[in-house]
């Protein structure tokens, strides 16, 4: 039969690190005042540093009364305190850390070559650090940009970008990425903004790196226009100019004419007056975003829906790209936690909301707005500009269905009870009770009637599945 004491002997290895018995190594981390002298022992950092192990392989370090002695006056005695502890025992305590400084010890893990520390720190920040990558992301993808092994962070970081962009290319400090980041973005097809909007980021960020060039193309001369030809001759091509709308094309795209290549041009006129020709033209695959304000359930068209709904206009009154409002992802069901308690913790007092309810098995979703806010105090909210929706087939747009509150029932419009989730309507008209199932009520109505699944009727409540659901913030820009 065998044993396993894993866990005795990771508690006895930290005490030999701590007692510092027959140690053979002295680091000196830090300098100047901040410099401290540690031990360690040769045998366990060989095992499980690749760094280490060609350091003691090829002597890169000097001997002093027989200890091998390391200078690091670039890694901080608390960060070498805390991989010395992973080395030796594979315990490791990020939750005291700011983030930047998780992300300087990562660099520094990576230095030293210690695969399953640099590893477990990427996960750390990609699951538990989301706020702080998000805070400065053109400083953060071009570190991670510099290190070959941060692939976890690298992947997350891209596909954060392609599905928010505007926390990029809209940001102040977008002019100053570098451009192999940029060509890397522009050929990603997940890249998540207007295609004119894409150009317009191009044309600024050129512009930008020759700041003694005039805006107005008009003025330049041949070698200015000589300049931006190197400088965009290989964006140019990435542009997926088939998908600009022939007036932006023109007012937007035409002027730069003179900057894109004879036979982009002439394929793009191709395309736009020669129906015809567009079967033999090489055309790429417009860009198909992931997720957008982070729904994994929906996509742009369907919050530009809302948006008209929202407003009381008919659904088409909106599209992708004059959408009104910003769509903050409050919560989701299966990431967050599936319980009332869970969805009162991050929805309470947050203003404006609407809920996205995904039916397993099927295309259909349903969900409403409330336009006041969610909270424990167990009482009715009166409004007239609630909603409730519905898609059969959310890939099918002519499905929807907006059903508004009844003429009169404006007092029982939101219901705010601390033990059911989001409530609808009095009786209900769609809800989540204190037992984890969705409901609504057949037999009285106080929304107009929308799309919802009959899936089982308890003799009083029709109770259908529900396999994730969102809820987002609504904020009128």
């Amino acid at each position: 039969m065998a044993f396993e004491y894993s866990q005795e002997i990771a508690n006895e290895l930290e005490k030999l690190l701590e007692a510092e018995e027959e140690y053979n190594v002295i680091i000196y981390a830090g300098e100047n005042e901040n410099m401290k002298e540690i031990h360690a022992h040769s045998i366990l950092l060989r095992i499980r540093s690749q760094y280490f192990r060609t350091a003691f392989s090829k002597e890169w370090s000097e001997k002093k009364d027989g200890k091998y002695v390391f200078n690091f006056p670039n890694i901080s005695p608390q960060f070498f305190k805390i991989i010395l502890r992973f080395i030796y025992c594979g315990k490791i305590d990020l939750e005291k850390l700011q983030g930047q400084d998780i992300l300087k010890l990562l660099i520094t893990v990576d230095e030293l070559k210690i695969q399953s520390l640099n590893h477990c720190i990427q996960e750390y920040l990609v699951k538990h650090q989301h706020e702080f990558l998000q805070q400065n992301p053109l400083e953060i993808l071009e570190i991670v940009y510099q290190h070959e092994s941060f692939s976890n962070l690298w992947n997350y970081y891209l596909e954060e970008i392609c599905a928010k962009p505007d926390t990029l290319f809209k940001s102040d400090k977008f002019t100053n990425l570098k451009a192999p980041l940029l060509e890397l973005l522009l050929k990603r097809d997940d890249l998540s903004l207007d295609e004119i909007d894409i150009w317009d980021s191009l044309i600024k960020w050129s512009l930008a790196q020759h700041p003694s060039i005039q805006q107005d193309i008009k003025t330049w001369n041949k070698d200015e226009i000589t300049i931006m030809e190197r400088t965009l001759h290989k964006f140019i091509p990435l542009i997926r100019f088939y998908y600009i709308e022939s007036e932006d094309f023109f007012l937007k795209v035409y002027p730069f004419k003179i900057l894109i290549p004879e036979d982009i041009l002439d394929n793009i006129f191709a395309f736009y007056m020669a129906p015809s020709k567009k079967s033999s033209l090489n055309i790429q695959p417009p860009r198909k975003s992931k997720n957008v304000y982070g729904s994994v359930i929906i996509g742009a068209q369907h919050f530009a829906i809302f948006s008209s709904w929202i407003e009381k206009k008919d659904a088409s009154y909106y599209n992708e790209r004059n959408i009104p409002y910003n769509f903050n992802l409050l919560y989701r069901a299966i990431r967050d936690g599936n319980t009332p308690a869970d969805f009162h913790a991050r929805c309470d007092n947050k203003g404006a909301t609407i809920v996205i309810l995904k039916i397993p098995n099927s295309e259909q979703i349903l969900g409403g707005y409330n336009p006041l806010q969610w909270d424990s105090s167990d009482t009715w909210k009166s409004t007239g500009d609630s909603f409730l929706f519905s898609f059969t087939n959310k890939n099918d747009f002519n499905t929807a269905k907006v059903g508004y509150i009844l003429e009169g029932r404006d007092k029982v419009a939101i219901y705010c009870v601390q033990n059911y989730g989001p409530t609808f309507g009095n009786g209900h008209d769609l809800f989540r009770d204190s037992d984890g199932n969705w409901k609504n009520y057949p037999g009285f109505y106080a929304y107009s009637k929308v799309d919802i699944p009959q899936i089982y009727n308890s003799g009083i409540y029709n109770i259908f599945g529900v396999e994730d659901y969102e809820v987002f913030q609504v904020i009128k820009k």
